[in-house]
């Protein structure tokens, strides 16, 4: 006769499939999350009828206020001569030879700042030229 109790056998829970499956959910939840790109510096942007901006890793965006003042990247060129927003601009471009230039200007920046980004591009060689503007009001519906 066996008077001792039967030694029960320890439990033993494996985590790791569960460990696994909060991963594949935390990259699943971050690979399909969309940010919004929001700027620093307020720009009253012209409207249009139809927006599509470009959808690229390669985008330079240079914006421009509404007193005229450049910043390429979101960093504020020195002044607004050409010869400065060139090197602002090629300095930043870097060695990528065909970069999307993404010009944000305000709506009441005055027309010769604007031409003075796109002679700074065009004079580096970065002919893949966009304009941002706003969806109309009278469109959206």
């Amino acid at each position: 006769m066996n008077i001792r109790p039967k030694q029960k056998e320890a439990l033993d829970v494996n985590i790791t499939p569960l460990i696994d499956v909060v991963f594949l959910l935390l990259i699943f939840f971050m690979v399909s999350t969309t940010f919004k790109h929001e700027s620093e510096i307020t720009i009253n942007l012209p409207e249009s009828s139809s927006v599509s901006p470009p959808q690229d890793d390669n985008i330079i965006e240079i914006a421009i206020d509404s007193k005229g003042t450049y910043y390429i990247d979101k960093r504020q060129v020195v002044n607004t001569e050409l010869k400065t927003v060139m090197r602002a601009l090629e300095k930043i471009a870097g060695d990528r030879k065909t970069p999307v230039i993404l010009i944000s200007a305000d709506a009441q920046t005055p027309h010769q700042s604007v031409i003075v980004a796109m002679d700074a591009a065009r004079k580096l060689g970065f002919v893949n030229l966009s304009i941002a503007t706003k969806q109309s009001k009278s469109t959206e519906e």
